[in-house]
């Protein structure tokens, strides 16, 4: 049984299914999660089949556990169901807004870490894929979400073929803060970042791609403003599509 304490990320699956038996009595348990106002605002796509899978890659730039796993789950932000349900018993619902999305993302999301956390108990493997929100429509289509429906997670699911090694954590103090917020001096920067920076694997990826420092992989290649402003853009342009702005 695995813990909290040793996850892993895991990419690479044995060739063993996961039964639908177990699958279904995760996604069960996990509903046990907590939600807002009792009303479980969120949908869970179950994609097995090869061509789904071949479908859902591109969004998730064509990441190899997409095609590799043997299941994939699209949990969504769903407000739809709810208000069909408004709809067919004489009430008058208005979750076309902002707020019911980050509502409904906030259960989805909570929906999808609990699942997380259940199925890695059961010694499965999960790759939690943050693409998701970068080309939301290409999700859209291909799994034909209606209105009032965004996905807002992705999880490649399997049985573990690696044991990849833990990846590092920033401290707790450097995300606790007590009674009020702490703003971040230099030298609690300095502090908190330290053993992340001095990192075999962080130095070479900074001698590699020629930067001076750990922060300018992530501003200048791997989360760049540029492209946040264009996801930015296509995520807007989803919510719009959907129904929530």
């Amino acid at each position: 049984m695995k813990t909290i304490e040793n996850r892993r990320t895991i990419r690479q699956y044995k060739a063993d299914d996961v039964s639908q038996e177990l699958l279904q009595r995760l996604l069960s348990q996990a509903s046990r999660t907590q939600t807002m106002g009792n009303l479980q605002l969120y949908s869970v796509v179950v994609t097995r089949s090869e061509e789904g899978k071949a479908r859902l890659a591109p969004a998730h730039f064509n990441q190899p556990m997409v095609k590799a796993a043997p299941v994939v789950l699209t949990i969504c932000a769903d407000f739809r169901r709810t208000t069909r349900w408004c709809e067919e018993r004489k009430a008058q619902p208005g979750y076309d807004n902002f707020l019911s999305f980050i509502n409904a993302a906030t259960d989805a999301l909570l929906y999808t870490q609990t699942f997380c956390n259940l199925a890695e108990e059961e010694g499965l493997g999960l790759c939690y894929l943050g693409t998701t929100v970068y080309m939301p429509e290409m999700i859209i289509d291909a799994l034909k979400l209606p209105q009032l429906v965004m996905p807002v997670a992705t999880l490649t699911v399997g049985w573990p073929d690696e044991q990849p090694p833990l990846t590092d954590r920033l401290p707790l103090a450097s995300f606790v803060h007590d009674e009020q917020y702490s703003d971040y001096t230099r030298e609690a920067i300095d502090k908190y970042y330290a053993e992340k920076e001095a990192l075999d694997d962080n130095r070479h990826f900074c001698e590699i791609n020629h930067k001076e420092t750990l922060a300018q992989i992530f501003t200048d290649i791997r989360y760049t403003r540029k492209d946040n402003e264009a996801m930015s853009e296509g995520m807007i342009k989803a919510l719009k599509r959907q129904g929530f702005l």
